[in-house]
């Protein structure tokens, strides 16, 4: 390989930095010891610019681009942003119903357990399925159908394969424009 910018990320399939290389998981560096990389990085990542610095952390993280696309939320270079886990809240949700339509068989001769040519499943004896008084196609009552969900968040990754990223501790230093 040759030699990289100082400061480059790249992505390994095995478990350690090479030499000159440091894993991207947030760790402070001294600002001393790795001064041409702090005039690169500051403290974009963290550290409080006097004595250390961040480097990146990509633990259960994905790359993004600075700046905004169309429709996009204009990034920043160290901004984190996103969330392992959501809770959709009623109004977030679009409108939307869920219809079940049902024969209430007032026939007790045609309720069975299993549907039968002119039938209708047979109730449960502790459960009243039924709205009182509805009619031979009638709703079912409202206990009968809950509200799903109950306010828990549920995972919000896209689809990882678990990589290696790693900074150049030393290097080429990039030209700027």
């Amino acid at each position: 390989m040759s030699d990289p910018f100082l400061g480059q990320l790249q992505v390994f399939g095995f478990g350690f930095a090479p030499k000159d290389w440091a894993s991207c998981t947030g760790q402070l560096l001294p600002i001393s010891q790795y001064s041409a990389l702090f005039s690169l990085l500051g403290t974009n990542f963290g550290g409080n610019g006097t004595t250390n610095f961040g480097l990146p952390n990509f633990q259960g993280a994905a790359a993004c681009a600075t700046g905004a696309g169309p429709g996009l939320s204009p990034r920043t270079i160290g901004e984190a942003f996103g969330s392992d886990s959501v809770t959709l809240l009623a109004n977030e949700m679009p409108a939307h119903n869920h219809p079940f339509n049902v024969v209430n068989q007032s026939d007790a001769a045609k309720r069975h357990g299993m549907p039968v040519a002119g039938d209708a499943l047979s109730a449960p004896g502790t459960v009243t399925p039924f709205a009182p008084g509805a009619a031979a196609a009638g709703n079912f009552a409202p206990s009968m159908i809950g509200v799903a969900g109950g306010g828990q968040p549920h995972a919000n990754q896209q689809p990882y394969l678990a990589m290696n990223f790693c900074i150049a501790l030393s290097g080429i230093f990039p030209q700027r424009p």
